[in-house]
Parts: structure tokens; sequence; C-alpha cells
């Protein structure tokens, strides 16, 4: 199974931006615990605060892998664009955020990407990627 891990903007400061929010662990440090609870999954992963970059690799995995994870950040809330890549690929996409969306500001509370997405999990800290993989492998065996 191939999952690729996507991260949109401002989430390559993980660790050091808003540690009440976001914690203090960076992705990449959590990336390689994730790698290491499920070896059989290949795993890849792209972070870039550009919205056509996150488009690309929407598009590039999007025929190749088995599942996508897509923190898509502030562009969740502001990217029609995205919601069409996501629409445009087979592979399913799941939605995560790292803080409960619903809880925070109004503007917040709209996501334009989760109708193009198999699911969306939010609030649960860095360990929402883990609960999306989870997600994957099931949709992956149900296959």
């Amino acid at each position: 199974m191939k999952i690729s891990i996507i991260n949109g903007p401002n989430l390559n400061l993980l660790g050091k931006r808003e540690p009440d929010k976001y914690g203090n662990r960076s992705f990449e440090d959590y990336f390689t615990s994730l790698k290491a609870k499920y070896p059989e999954i290949v795993f890849d992963y792209y972070q870039s605060n550009v919205e056509g970059e996150l488009i690309n690799e929407i598009q590039a995995k999007g025929f190749s892998c088995d599942g996508i994870i897509l923190n898509a950040g502030g562009y969740t809330h502001t990217s029609v664009a995205i919601a069409d890549a996501i629409a445009s690929v087979r592979t399913p996409v799941i939605e995560v955020h790292i803080t409960n969306i619903a809880a925070r500001e109004d503007f917040r509370h709209t996501s334009l990407i989760a109708r193009s997405c198999a699911g969306s999990i939010s609030g649960f800290g860095l360990d929402s990627y883990r609960l999306a993989v989870e997600a994957l492998i099931v949709k992956h065996t149900l296959k």
C-alpha cells in the first residue's frame, strides 16, 4: 500500500508555530514515527506553501497511490482549485486538520475541499494523520 501525505501552508513550521494549538513536535519527527508504526506502507511526504504546487502534487499522486492524506491548511477554506484537483483524481483523499476547525474562528468552519474528499478528520493533534492512515487501510481492504 502506498500513501502520500501532502501538507499545505505553514505546516513546515510545526513544532515552532503556535505550540499551544499545534504542539511542539515537528512534522518530520512525527512522520518518522508514523513510518515506523506502519512498516508495510510506503509513505511519501510533500509540503508546500504554494497553492499551485499542492495542486500539481495532488495530480501527480492521484493516479499512483492508494490514498492521499491532505492537510491543505488555510487553503481548506479558500481554494476551489484544490477541491477541483481532488475531484479530478481517482485516489481517495482524506482531509486532515491538527486542530478542531469547527471550534476555531468562523471562517474556518467551512471546508471547500471536504465535498471532494473521502472523509475528514480534525482535532486530534498530529494523531489525526494516524487516524487517516487507519481509514485508508480500511478503505483499501474493503476494495
